[in-house]
C-alpha cells in the first residue's frame, strides 16, 4: 500500500525530529520535503541528505517544489507568527495541517482526548507540549469529578528550549491554560512553564492539581491510570512519577479561594524522550512530535 506524503515545514530541532519519526516509526506516512528558512540548517542538510525535497524559502518554495501536489498533510513547526502566515499560503491548495505552534487558528487536539472529533478539520492546532503532557490528566480527572480549577506546572530542560520557545511564552501559558477548559474540561485553567538550567539537564516534569469535589478517589485513580497508558501507547516515554495524591480543602484554605471546598487531586508526571534525533531529556519536544505524528496519520488515513 502506498504511503500517503506529507511535508514539514521548520528545519530547527522539532521539524528535524519529526521527520526521523516519520521515517522510521510511521506504516503510512512517507516525507516528502522539508521547507526552513535557514539555509545552513542541519534540518535541511539532513533531509537532503535523505533524498527529501528542501527548500531554504519558506512555505513559499515549499508551495513551488514539484512534489507539493502530491503532499496531503502538512506539518508546521516553525512560530506562532510564521504558521499564521503559513496557513494563510496554504490554504488555498486544500492542504491538512497540523499545527505544533501556539497560533491556535484550528481547534485543540490532543490525540488521548479528542482526536475523533476534529479529523474533518482543515487545521488543527497541537496546543503546547505542556498540553500535550497535562491536558490528558485534567480531562481523566474531569471523567470523574467536574473540575472547578486546574494549574499546571510544566517544567523543562532549559536546553531544550529553542528560540521558537523562548519567544512563544505568553503563547505557551494562554494556549495551555485554555486548552485545560476547553480540552480538559476544567472550569478555569492555569500554566505555568519553568525552564530548569540544571546540568546535567533533567527530562521534562509536568505537575497537574485539579481541585474538585469530594468524590471516589479510587475512580479518579483509576482513570488518570488508564489515561496514562493511553498517552503512553503513542509516546513510550510518558509515565506518573509516583502515585496519584489527594488532600482535602477546607474554607480558610487559600485553595478554597479557587474554587471552594473540596479535594486537591495531585499528579506528578515525567516525559522521557526517544532520543530520534533530539537528547532523551527532551521529552517536551518529544511528546508535540510524537502526538503530532499521530494526529498526521489519522488525517491522512481519512
Amino acid at each position: 500500500m502506498s504511503k500517503a506524503k506529507v511535508a514539514i515545514i521548520g528545519s530547527g530541532n522539532i521539524g528535524t525530529d519529526l521527520m526521523f519519526k516519520v521515517i522510521r516509526l510511521s506504516k503510512t506516512l512517507e516525507v516528502a520535503a522539508m521547507a526552513g528558512i535557514d539555509p545552513g540548517s542541519d534540518g535541511l542538510a539532513r533531509a537532503g541528505r535523505l533524498g527529501l525535497a528542501t527548500t531554504h524559502e519558506g512555505v513559499e518554495g515549499l508551495i513551488g517544489l514539484p512534489c507539493f501536489d502530491d503532499v496531503s498533510v502538512v506539518l508546521d513547526a516553525t512560530s506562532a507568527g510564521a504558521h499564521r502566515h503559513n496557513e494563510a499560503a496554504l490554504r488555498p491548495y486544500g492542504k491538512r495541517v497540523v499545527d505544533l505552534t501556539p497560533a491556535a487558528i484550528g481547534p485543540y487536539v490532543v490525540p488521548a482526548v479528542n482526536l475523533d472529533s476534529h479529523l474533518s478539520e482543515g487545521n488543527v492546532n497541537m496546543v503546547t507540549c505542556g498540553g500535550q503532557a497535562t491536558v490528558p490528566i485534567v480531562a481523566a480527572v474531569s471523567h470523574v469529578a467536574p473540575v472547578r480549577y486546574a494549574e499546571i506546572v510544566a517544567s523543562i530542560a532549559s536546553k531544550s528550549a529553542g528560540p521558537g520557545t523562548r519567544a512563544n511564552i505568553d503563547e505557551f501559558t494562554e494556549t495551555t491554560a485554555r486548552a485545560l477548559e476547553v480540552v480538559g474540561g476544567a472550569r478555569r485553567g492555569k500554566a505555568v512553564i519553568v525552564l530548569n538550567p540544571a546540568e546535567p539537564p533533567m527530562i521534562m516534569r509536568d505537575t497537574v492539581y485539579c481541585l474538585v469535589e469530594e468524590c471516589d478517589r479510587a475512580a479518579v485513580t483509576a482513570s488518570v491510570k488508564e489515561m496514562v497508558a493511553r498517552v503512553a501507547a503513542y509516546v513510550p516515554g510518558y509515565r506518573l512519577k509516583q502515585e496519584v495524591q489527594f488532600r482535602p480543602v477546607r474554607a480558610g484554605d487559600p485553595l478554597a479561594d479557587l474554587g471552594g471546598a473540596g479535594l486537591l487531586v495531585s499528579v506528578f508526571l515525567e516525559v522521557e524522550g526517544a532520543a530520534h534525533y533530539l537528547p532523551a531529556y527532551a521529552g517536551n519536544l518529544d511528546i508535540m512530535t510524537s502526538a503530532a505524528l499521530r494526529v498526521a496519520e489519522r488525517l491522512a488515513a481519512r
